[in-house]
């Protein structure tokens, strides 16, 4: 992890409520099979990214090694280990959506947030990422925005949704 890191996380107490519902749902001696719901709790608090403070919190919590629920972080895409913003745009481009026009989808990206692959925006709006296959290849080509799908796209839906989002 390459950013500055905060030198503490904690769950908020609604938080720490769902994570201990989530270890209660496993049986006894597999509670560690909550990290995955764990990790996304923490990065959801965090604001879309989890710091190394989370995963030592997470670690204790599931009495594991922080190294193990790194190696889980750094496995899923779907975890952050960086900051990202606001608007977490993800656009796929796996052949399906490639040869759909995801080339123009990223262009919109980019005409509209000023970023480019992998950026962040200087205001902190947004982070535009290439992904590769989101699971929605029959709407090809498609973005991910946060939790939301945005599928059957082309320059000018992209360009819509992302205005949408710049302006609100």
């Amino acid at each position: 992890m390459q950013t500055e890191q905060p030198s503490s996380f904690s769950f908020t107490s609604e938080n720490l409520d769902k994570a201990n519902w989530h270890i209660a749902k496993y049986p006894e001696g597999r509670q560690q099979s909550a990290v995955m719901p764990l990790l996304d709790l923490a990065q959801r608090q965090n604001g879309g990214w989890i710091p190394q403070a989370a995963i030592e919190v997470i670690a204790d919590m599931l009495d594991m090694a922080s190294i193990r629920v790194y190696e889980v972080a750094t496995f899923y895409t779907m975890y952050n280990l960086s900051p990202v913003g606001e608007h977490f745009v993800q656009v796929c481009t796996n052949l399906p959506c490639w040869l759909r026009g995801s080339d123009q989808v990223m262009e919109a990206c980019k005409k509209v947030t000023g970023c480019s692959n992998g950026e962040t925006s200087e205001d902190g709006r947004f982070t535009v990422l290439e992904v590769e296959c989101l699971g929605a290849c029959v709407n090809a080509p498609m973005m991910q925005i946060g939790d939301d799908y945005y599928e059957d796209l082309d320059s000018a839906s992209a360009e819509e949704i992302l205005k949408a989002l710049a302006g609100g």
